[in-house]
Parts: structure tokens; C-alpha cells; sequence
């Protein structure tokens, strides 16, 4: 992981990305209000669920879909030219919202052990259901290769 530096107005700046929270907005949690990216090569990720090489989904609870829905979205940026740190926007999307929630300690540590302490840009959205039936959420990304 490179070296974090912190503004006076909310900022830090870690591997060419600069990871903006004003003072003036509620500290945010598990997220960047923005990232600004250094020039580089913007990567889109398309959404990934729990799926196993297979194509099943796997996973019994909210917490075991999202790691490996994580750790599908980090294998295809990997594969891209991106680490972790590389991220800048995700969303998720989940099919139970307050599920989700309720499950957001589970969920930090997950992504604390695939990802780390940076955090992009971030929103969840609720779904009636996603494309597959069996999956309760979905990341997708873009991240930024420098």
C-alpha cells in the first residue's frame, strides 16, 4: 500500500488518488464522498455476484455473497491491471437493503481483509431482485490504473 498523506480540508492523497470528505459533511463510514484520480487508464467493472467458477451462486448469507462477490470484482481488476487500492467508485447492489445494514460491521471487516483502509466512492441500491435469482447483492466498479 503506498504512503497516505491527509489535507487540512478533508483530503488524502494515497497512489495518486486523492480521497475527498469535506469537514462540513457528516464523516462518512465505509465510503469516500469523492476520489479525484490522477491521469491513468479508467477501468470499468461490470457488476459480479457470488458466483463460483461453475456459475452457481454460493454463499448462504449477505456477508458470504459479498465477499465473494468482492473477491470476484478484485480477481477481474486484477486481471485488468488494478489492485484494491486502484478502486474509485463502487456500487452495490443488494436485495434486502436493511439486511445489508444490518450485517455492516460483518461487511467493513470483509472488505478491511480483501481490500484495506482506502475506500472509494461507494452507494448501495436496493433491488427487487438481480439477475441472478439466488444472489442478494452485486458490486460493480471502476477503477483507475495509473
Amino acid at each position: 500500500m503506498s504512503a497516505e498523506t491527509a489535507g487540512t480540508d478533508g483530503t488524502t492523497n494515497s497512489g495518486g488518488l486523492e480521497r475527498i470528505n469535506p469537514s462540513h459533511l457528516a464523516p462518512p463510514t465505509g465510503f469516500s464522498h469523492a476520489v479525484r484520480a490522477a491521469p491513468g487508464t479508467l477501468v470499468f467493472l461490470a457488476g459480479q455476484t457470488a458466483l463460483d467458477g461453475s456459475g452457481r451462486i454460493v454463499g448462504e448469507g449477505v456477508v458470504e455473497q459479498f465477499e465473494r462477490a468482492l473477491a470476484n470484482l478484485l480477481d477481474v481488476a486484477a486481471a485488468s491491471g488494478a489492485g484494491p487500492s486502484d478502486l474509485v467508485k463502487l456500487t452495490v447492489f443488494a436485495v434486502d437493503v436493511a439486511d445489508y445494514r444490518r450485517h455492516a460491521r460483518e461487511l467493513g471487516r470483509v472488505w478491511k481483509r480483501l481490500v484495506g483502509g482506502d475506500f472509494p466512492a461507494m452507494a448501495v441500491i436496493g433491488a427487487t431482485r438481480l439477475w441472478d435469482e439466488a444472489a442478494l447483492v452485486e458490486i460493480e466498479g471502476i477503477a483507475v490504473v495509473r
